[in-house]
């Protein structure tokens, strides 16, 4: 039986064991973070990682101990962490983007002045290496986005802090919002992630798709994250976003991958992705996901 090295003990790890074990693959929890490590750590004996550590400095020394190969090795994991990076590879391979100019911190007035002036307000600024949501702020006037840039001024004046970068980016209005996972090249499912109060909204609406994705949220509500209380919801992605997802998937290189859609009446853009992406209930994905999933940790064995 082959063994799989999982370096994160989340709900994928949960969700993976027993489907992973139907087909003869061992699942085992491998910790790399908060211990202590040295180049005889015994970590066990595995054939296949999944995925590299999410800390990339412990990560590099329990990669070297377990000597083992990757689903998603340290550079795909680099390619899809920054998210500057990544829509700049992105955008150079002609997948769409939304408009997006990255700050290396510090910069004077007049350089994020001009980087505001680019949009049609309002702007969205956000962490480049962020997740789930955290630190992402909506802007709609110079001053407060100036005064927003303050803050993190004081946050990147302590000597430690490593990425001084921030993004700031278009808004797209009422954008739907989608998650794809692409399993090497190929889009096995997604979810559209809505506020909970737009699901019931869709119910008592008109028929079809529901109504785009923030014309009933609550009132001040405009993120999409699940860790922020919004819902995923299974869906049949039309081909256009299917082939969208691909095409962000294989410019990046990266063969597990959660691609983030947002879709409004005239543009598809790819917003975000992420090389560790949660693995949902297997019900949102396509029958013969998890044999996807097996066939891709076996071709890295």
């Amino acid at each position: 039986m082959l063994r799989l090295a999982v370096t994160t003990r989340a709900e994928t790890y949960e969700r993976i064991q027993e489907p992973l074990a139907d087909r003869s693959i061992a699942v085992d929890h491998v910790t790399t973070a908060e211990r202590t490590l040295t180049p005889e750590t015994d970590l066990g004996a595995f054939d296949v990682g999944f995925v590299f550590p999410p800390r990339l400095a412990e990560g590099g020394v329990a990669d070297a101990v377990l000597g083992v190969p990757w689903v998603n090795g340290r550079e795909a994991v680099l390619r899809s962490r920054y998210k500057g990076e990544t829509l700049a590879r992105l955008s150079r391979a002609g997948v769409p983007t939304p408009e997006t100019a990255v700050v290396s911190d510090p910069v004077d007035e007049s350089a994020l002045r001009e980087a505001f002036q680019r949009f049609d307000p309002p702007v969205v600024v956000k962490p480049n290496s962020a997740t789930r949501g955290i630190g992402v702020t909506k802007v709609s006037d110079l001053d407060s986005f100036l005064g927003v840039c303050d803050y993190l001024d004081l946050v990147h004046d302590y000597r430690a802090t490593g990425d001084r970068s921030f993004l700031v980016q278009e808004y797209l209005e009422s954008a739907r919002d989608y998650r794809a996972m692409v399993v090497d090249g190929e889009c096995v499912g997604a979810v559209e992630r809505r506020l909970p109060d737009v699901e019931h909204a869709a119910r008592s609406t008109a028929g079809g798709g529901g109504p785009r994705a923030d014309s009933n949220a609550p009132e001040g509500r405009w993120k999409h994250n699940v860790h922020r209380g919004a819902e995923a919801t299974g869906v049949d992605l039309p081909d256009e976003l299917r082939d969208l997802a691909e095409s962000a998937a294989a410019a990046l290189g990266i063969p597990w991958l959660g691609v983030d859609l947002l879709v409004t009446g005239d543009r598809a853009v790819v917003n975000e992705t992420n090389a560790r992406p949660t693995i949902d209930s297997a019900e949102k994905y396509e029958t013969g996901f998890w044999d996807d999933v097996a066939a891709l940790v076996r071709s890295r064995a």
